[in-house]
């Protein structure tokens, strides 16, 4: 089973409007692997998506799915892939088991065959006592685990997800999770997930790319990024709104080799050795008398390699 992907200097132009929605992009998933692509709204995670399942033509660059050319061999390609994207094709007139039936009959199965592998299914998204009832009757997490089911029933060698817990209450979203993690593992399944929520990525991926406007802007493993932005994170909040420039800039010229920005209210300071720094930051505001209503030291997270490399679009050339 080859679930390998490998992309090279892919584009994506528009005629509408001539808008750029990714920017020779590079990257490659090996087979079996959990990857992420992590970024905001309108970041292009989903027009490679859409490329990489044969849904839409890329302007320039060359693209392999499961050893397929996507752009050569589209038919070979959705032979091989299992696609849950945020628009779904589902009759809200069919039974849960109705709909994934008819998905067995268009991918060959017999009959009994595919009632067998729908009910197999069924159990495992736990859609089993609802499988009588119209998708129209669905709730969201049940439509979401329903979209994972129809994408399983040829049991592909890659599953592209495009932000596939979007929506969910969190018991939906871990059990969505749950059953991800089962595939990856137990049947070596390899996935591509789209997400915009960091825990999901944190928590799942082996490896993860951040893109930002089209441009692959960091990539690794989620400890590798969170190791990139220093060992600590110092987080503080100016009493007086009226102080937040002038601290940012005090602190920016009073520590070395830390890289100071501001989100919101708060000022973020990334630093390595952060306890010895935190004196130094505490020394720099008594002696400027700038108060603060609070000032925490903590290991940092995704969503701080996230705020730090888009917020400030500092790009990488790692693929």
């Amino acid at each position: 089973m080859n679930g390998k992907i490998v992309v090279d200097h892919l584009s994506k132009t528009f005629k509408k409007g001539g808008v750029q929605a990714v920017k020779d992009v590079s990257f490659k998933v090996e087979e079996g692997e959990f990857f992420a692509f992590l970024g905001p709204n309108g970041a292009g995670k989903s027009t490679i998506v859409q490329i990489l399942t044969t849904l839409m033509n890329a302007t320039s660059g060359t693209a392999f799915v499961a050893g397929f050319d996507v752009i050569k061999e589209p038919e070979k390609v959705r032979r091989h892939i299992g696609a849950a994207l945020q628009e779904t094709g589902v009759d809200p007139d069919l039974t849960g088991r109705e709909m994934l039936e008819l998905q067995a009959w268009i991918f060959g199965f017999g009959k009994r065959e595919g009632c067998l592998r729908a009910e197999e299914l069924l159990d495992i998204v736990q859609l089993t006592e609802a499988a009588e009832r119209r998708i129209g009757r669905y709730s969201g997490g049940m439509r979401r685990r329903l979209d994972l089911a129809l994408t399983l029933v040829h049991e592909p060698a890659v599953l592209f997800l495009d932000e596939p817990t979007t929506g969910l209450d969190p018991s939906n979203r871990m059990a969505v999770w749950e059953e991800l993690r089962r595939l990856n593992k137990d049947k070596g399944t390899t996935i591509f997930l789209t997400t915009q929520y960091l825990e999901e990525a944190d928590n799942l991926a082996d490896r993860i790319s951040i893109i930002n406007d089209g441009e692959i802007v960091a990539s690794g493993t989620p400890k590798e990024l969170k190791a990139r932005i220093g060992s600590d994170l110092i987080a503080l909040t100016p009493v007086d709104g009226g102080d937040e420039d002038r601290t940012l800039h005090l602190l920016k010229s009073g520590l070395m080799d830390a890289d100071v920005i501001r989100k919101q209210e708060k000022i973020l300071i990334y630093v390595e050795e952060g306890t010895r720094q935190l004196l130094e930051v505490a020394r720099i505001l008594d002696r400027e008398n700038i108060e603060v209503e609070d000032i925490q030291l903590s290991s940092p997270t995704l969503d701080d390699i996230f705020l730090k490399i888009t917020g400030e679009g500092k790009k990488s050339n790692e693929q």
